[in-house]
């Protein structure tokens, strides 16, 4: 009986090891079958990115020198406390003449100041601080499109490489087929010997070029994998999208996609807000020679072993030192004051102050509109790249057309003999090279496109051109 429980209970362990370790193979198989969109990967840079980070923190350290500023017109508010100890000649507190003993004494203290009025600097400042801010949260928006954009590049030269590798393969794979019909031609004696040497040289050529287009495509992983902060090795897999093109670009009016860049990209705002911090720094600096006025006042009480009950010497209380508590409250005193600064002369400093301060609100005039004339000079250079791209595109794409129906005019009399062997490596030659141009074309446009669709606003992905595949 507690054998065939022994056992029951043996089995019943074995079932749930098996179970469990098929769901931890599982889970394991799901989590490195984890398929990375292109917007999953951007997504994961912004979070991620060591760079963009940074430029977290600097917004961070905006945001404080801006609440800084605005705490700045609150009274200040502190206290203090002091104890000393006196030898030698000191002034009796109870006669006031001069002894010759040891003392101590403590002071006790709570200050308050609040500028009134100081030629709205603290205001200006403020606004300053906000322009500040602002300019740093706009400086790490473009911190993060930089990084968006170079992670679409990277994701689109994997596609690119993976093309590039599968076309490698299946030219081997013609080939392979090829040397296999040209054997069977040379031993049949229709072809000569040299015609088979000169077609497995083609395709020893051939399984290097797989080769090499294997390291090409590692290699973009590597890329894409170092941008978002992976280590190289992680099980990494990216979505691959059917890309289209269009037969004819639908692009919008270059006019139309500035005018919309100049309201979205944040480097055009970043360079506003600055202009917008040298404006609110002049204004600082004119006030500078504005009469400021100030009120301060102060609390305080003080102790000391010097002070008696009584002032008599012939009285008994005069050895008795007053208590503490009584010193506190017979010691105290409080001051108000008032205060007004009307700056004369400086050295100069005010007046060179407000020249630099308009050199600066200048100088930042000049960055505006040079941010604005680079921002169209890109949006103009990315139309014309994209027309330009399209249209080669386009005219690769006839040329491959005649060169793949040109090889297979050259196959075809390479396999009865009319062609020898070197003719029929320079046609496949120069199909394996036009195919390799079109798809570097066909990347190109369409990276060409999203860079158009970055300066519209547009999210970066691929889904408006392909059809993701099951």
């Amino acid at each position: 009986m507690n054998t065939h429980k022994i056992a029951s209970e043996f089995n019943f362990l074995k079932v749930t090891l098996v179970l469990t370790s098929i769901m931890l193979i599982t889970a394991g198989t799901i989590f490195a079958q984890k398929v990375w969109t292109l917007e999953d990967c951007i997504n994961h840079a912004i979070e991620h990115n060591i760079r963009i980070k940074q430029s977290r923190l600097e917004v961070e350290a905006a945001e404080i020198s801006q609440l800084e500023s605005k705490l700045g017109l609150l009274p200040s508010l502190n206290s203090g406390v002091s104890h000393s100890y006196g030898w030698g000649r000191s002034v009796d507190m109870a006669t006031y003449q001069y002894v010759d003993k040891q003392t101590q004494s403590s002071y006790f203290s709570v200050n308050s100041d609040v500028l009134l009025f100081n030629g709205f600097q603290k205001l200006n400042t403020i606004k300053q601080r906000r322009a500040d801010y602002l300019a740093s949260k706009y400086n790490s928006d473009k911190m993060q499109n930089d990084i968006s954009l170079t992670v679409a590049s990277y994701y689109l030269q994997i596609l690119f490489s993976r093309e590039l590798l599968n076309n490698a393969r299946a030219q081997a794979e013609v080939t392979r087929q090829q040397i296999e019909r040209t054997k069977k031609l040379v031993e049949a004696g229709t072809l000569a010997r040299g015609s088979l040497l000169e077609i497995q040289a083609l395709g020893a050529n051939e399984e290097v070029n797989v080769i090499q287009a294997e390291n090409q495509l590692n290699l973009a992983y590597l890329d894409l994998l170092q941008l978002l902060e992976m280590e190289a090795g992680t099980e990494f897999q990216i979505d691959v999208p059917v890309l289209s093109v269009k037969s004819d670009p639908d692009l919008l009016p270059v006019q139309m996609i500035f005018n919309k860049a100049i309201d979205v990209m944040p480097e055009i705002k970043s360079a506003e807000m600055n202009y917008e911090s040298s404006l609110r720094g002049l204004a600082i600096a004119k006030g500078s020679r504005s009469p400021s006025i100030s009120v301060s006042s102060a609390l305080g009480t003080n102790y000391s072993d010097q002070i008696r009950m009584s002032n008599n010497p012939f009285d008994p209380a005069y050895e008795q030192i007053k208590p503490f508590e009584d010193q506190w409250k017979d010691n105290r005193s409080l001051t108000l004051s008032f205060r007004l600064s009307i700056p004369i002369f400086n050295g100069y400093q005010i007046s060179s102050y407000i020249g630099r301060s308009k050199l600066n609100l200048l100088n930042s005039d000049y960055n505006l509109e040079l941010a604005k004339n680079n921002l169209r000079k890109n949006v103009e250079t990315a139309y014309a790249d994209a027309l330009s791209a399209h249209t080669t595109f386009k005219a690769r794409e006839k040329s491959l057309i005649s060169l793949n129906e040109s090889f297979n005019y050259t196959e075809q009399r390479f396999n009865v003999g009319m062609v020898n062997a070197v003719d029929y490596n320079v046609a496949k030659n120069q199909l394996n090279l036009s195919e390799s141009q079109l798809l570097s074309s066909k990347f190109d446009y369409i990276f060409k496109l999203k860079i158009l669709d970055f300066y519209l606003g547009r999210a970066l992905t691929l889904k408006d051109m392909a059809e993701f595949m099951n």
